[in-house]
């Protein structure tokens, strides 16, 4: 696949998952007030919480340092996919990283800390953005090398 290919299919999945997880973190930011917990079904609440941390809410404040970093990594991203098109489906995992990290960054810029609402016991608060991350970063682990003829 050549890369403007590879960068365009990467760049539909990145504004899918910006949209779903942007209207998601509305619709709870509409739908519960901070703090406020709704049960869905046993094992799974959606609860309105801001993370200013890293990560699960580790280290808290360091918004300027973790925008500059989620930057560069969006950069470091882009390179692997440019160097990388001829993986199958390569575009799917950057999409979804990218995505995700537009996600969340967009949330620390516009209010200084990340919108989490999934709740499961015995996990901190999470976002859809935290997810697509989490399932480009194993995407990405689990594709496989496309080795030369």
């Amino acid at each position: 696949m050549r890369p403007s290919d590879a960068l365009r299919l990467t760049l539909v999945v990145c504004g899918i998952v910006v949209a779903l997880d942007q209207a998601s973190k509305a619709l709870i930011g509409t739908e519960l007030a901070r703090g406020e917990t709704l049960h869905v079904v046993p094992g799974l609440a959606l609860t309105n919480t801001r993370n200013d941390g890293v990560a699960f809410g580790l280290a808290g404040g360091v918004s300027p340092i973790l925008i500059a970093v989620t930057i560069a990594a969006l950069g470091l991203v882009l390179a692997y996919l440019f160097t990388h098109a001829s993986r199958p489906l390569i575009w799917i995992p950057a999409g979804l990283l990218i995505g995700g990290a537009i996600g969340n960054l967009a949330d620390r810029v516009r209010q200084g800390s990340v919108t989490d609402f999934i709740d499961l016991p015995l996990w901190p608060t999470f976002n859809l953005a935290d997810v697509a991350i989490t399932a480009g970063v194993l995407a990405l682990l689990l594709l496989p090398e496309r080795r030369p003829p």
